[in-house]
């Protein structure tokens, strides 16, 4: 008579834990992550820029509170290997907060003469970058699209050829600039990474 009454108890509650909305209801989806304030946004990201691949418009707000590796690059030049090492650092630091920013760029010896496909083609199959790439433009002089033109204020210096590396610190303010032959894996270059990152 016990094992019985406890039977049908149990089968009650599960009837009335079915009928309550609260308890029926499945988890609610987390909600989209809401823009960057125009406010919180650094002054040196509130650009927009076309991303490589298809070309759709990027608003740099989305990296606020980041740590941002600016890379000038090229498909043709001795230093293209970099992109190997870009992307090491890229998938060993996103997670605390990394994020590298590459801009092709045709300024220097003429070294990235392709279009935005074959650009794009040519990064993810030989290099496998996953890194955000924006459309082809130019880095230096007059021309300079308006990061590196901020960039260059900032600092004082221009990228002399592909591959120049300026790394922005969590606020939006440039902590260092490093000429092509500073590679990515070059200790400097790292500690100033971990460093910013707080890691």
């Amino acid at each position: 008579m016990f094992k019985i009454s406890a039977l049908l108890l149990s089968s009650l509650s599960a009837v009335v834990l079915m009928s309550d909305p609260a308890q029926a209801q499945a988890p609610a989806a987390a909600p989209a992550a809401a823009p960057v304030p125009a406010a919180s946004c650094p002054a040196l990201l509130k650009h927009r820029f076309k991303r490589l691949q298809d070309e759709a418009p990027q608003d740099l707000c989305q990296y606020a509170g980041k740590v941002v590796l600016v890379v000038n690059t090229a498909s043709y030049c001795g230093y293209t290997s970099q992109y190997q090492g870009l992307e090491k650092l890229y998938a060993k630091y996103a997670g605390k907060g990394l994020v590298v920013l590459g801009f092709p760029s045709n300024d220097f010896g003429k070294q990235e003469p392709g279009n935005a496909k074959e650009i794009a083609d040519f990064c993810y199959n030989t290099y496998g970058v996953k890194f955000p790439m924006f459309a082809k433009t130019s880095v230096t002089g007059a021309a300079a699209n308006p990061l590196h033109a901020g960039l260059i204020k900032a600092t004082g210096k221009e990228p002399k050829w592909n591959f120049t590396k300026y790394l922005i610190d969590r606020n939006g303010k440039v902590i260092e600039h490093y000429p092509s032959k500073v590679t990515p894996e070059d200790k400097q270059l790292v500690s100033k990474i971990e460093l910013a990152l707080g890691s």
